[in-house]
């Protein structure tokens, strides 16, 4: 996430976000798609349930298994 900070007249602390590019349209597309991929595959609501966290660090098993694949 990039941020910046500075301060105002008043010596408040005042955030201001960046422009993020397309990573995050990117990122909620793919959150999307593996949602309904793992709810869609969940044979019962508590697998559906991990689904949805699984949804959420998809991108963390993609990089893993690339590694794994490439024997880094």
């Amino acid at each position: 996430m990039n941020q910046s900070f500075c301060y105002n007249k008043n010596r408040q602390l005042i955030f201001n976000s960046m422009n993020k590019g397309a990573s995050e349209a990117i990122y909620g597309i793919g959150f999307i798609g593996a949602l309904v991929y793992f709810i869609q595959h969940a044979p019962s609501f508590w697998i559906g349930v991990l689904g949805v966290f699984k949804a959420l660090v998809w991108p963390g098993f993609l990089v893993y298994k690339l590694l794994e694949f490439f024997s880094v």
